[in-house]
């Protein structure tokens, strides 16, 4: 592979910003693999966030790539699956690609079909694009992406503020993360954080239902194991919270020990989670780190904790929600699903095509 840039590249990052900054481009924010693929030819590499090959993962991407991509380019964007059904993006599909075994590889691949949704253009031809402004690399990824089909997209950009609040509060309902805004003059930085991010963030009163130990040793809490009540009064694992300083780390497992119970009786127990219930299981290991002990402590499920989070992934938070604070004054049996904010719905595929 010859171009003017060669893989590994760490991709532009963006920083957190409370809210929609003025005079800028905006685009929807994607919920997938974020990842920069390079073209020389027939062959094709796709690069990940961590500079790690994607390539065996997602062949329809590379065949794609092939069919829409000009002869020699390299273009950064996210690799992203739809649940076809709900016309909305399903991250949890998405993870399930990632997969050792060829044969499911290529099942997966004709079960739920990834898409490319490019955003950024960083070579063509024998160019070195990147010190260029982002105004000038948009306007040349539109000229080369001109008849592209699926499942190649081009993200819709607008530079119009009140567009882009409308986009923030619409496009959610079909599985989309924020918005992020670049400056015009914005030449490519790898692995800086010179984009914005302006994500919804929200609260919820969540049981804490079970621990995990921190790495540094058995006196300190790791995280802790929120849960919601659904309509049946079953308590679902929603996510975790764990971004906590060592010394409280400390004073929590401490304090928690009284309510460290068995898995006789408690609401995450094995055979409620072999007959399908969303709750954690014994001795699981990451999928993305397969050195990690998933595995928790039960407590009895009679604390809450307000936590703040972005939006949900189905019927779990989709990111590591943030401590707020404890709620003592709150029944642990109220902390339902019905508190929470849900977005409404709207179909991906006109995201897709309101640029």
């Amino acid at each position: 592979m010859c171009l003017p840039v060669t893989p590994p590249v760490a991709p532009m990052l963006a920083k957190p910003i409370d809210d929609i900054p003025a005079g800028q481009i905006y685009e929807p924010k994607w919920d997938g693999f974020r990842s920069i693929i390079f073209r020389d030819g027939d062959e094709v590499e796709i690069g990940s966030r961590n500079e790690r090959p994607m390539t065996r993962y997602f062949p329809e991407i590379v065949e794609a790539a092939r069919a829409n991509f000009p002869e020699r380019a390299v273009i950064d964007g996210e690799i992203v699956v739809a649940d076809t059904g709900r016309n909305t993006l399903d991250f949890e599909a998405l993870q399930q690609r990632i997969h050792p075994a060829a044969s499911r590889v290529t099942l997966l691949a004709e079960q739920t079909p990834a898409s490319f949704i490019a955003f950024d253009l960083l070579a063509l031809g024998d160019d070195d694009l990147t010190e260029r402004p982002f105004e000038q690399r948009r306007a040349l990824l539109e000229e080369a992406l001109t008849g592209a089909a699926p499942p190649v997209y081009l993200t819709p950009v607008t530079r119009d503020l009140e567009t882009a609040r409308r986009w923030f509060e619409q496009f959610e309902g079909a599985g989309l993360d924020g918005l992020i805004a670049k400056r015009l003059d914005l030449p490519y930085q790898p692995d800086r954080r010179v984009m914005s991010k302006i994500k919804h963030e929200r609260t919820a009163d969540c049981v804490v239902a079970g621990y995990r130990v921190h790495k540094s040793g058995p006196d300190a809490l790791g995280s802790l194991l929120l849960g919601l009540y659904d309509e049946r009064g079953v308590l679902n694992s929603v996510g975790v919270v764990g971004a906590f300083p060592m010394a409280i780390r400390r004073e929590l497992f401490v304090e928690l020990q009284p309510l460290v119970t068995t898995f006789d009786g408690h609401p995450w127990n094995w055979a409620a989670h072999e007959q399908g219930e969303r709750t954690p299981r014994k001795n699981e290991a990451s999928r993305w780190n397969a050195g990690k002990d998933l595995s928790f402590v039960p407590l009895r499920p009679e604390r809450v904790i307000e936590v703040r989070y972005d939006y949900m992934e189905g019927q779990r938070f989709r990111h590591t929600a943030q401590f707020v604070r404890w709620r003592p004054d709150r029944d642990p049996i109220s902390c339902t699903y019905e508190q929470l904010l849900r977005p409404i719905r709207f179909d991906l595929a006109d995201v897709l095509t309101s640029g």
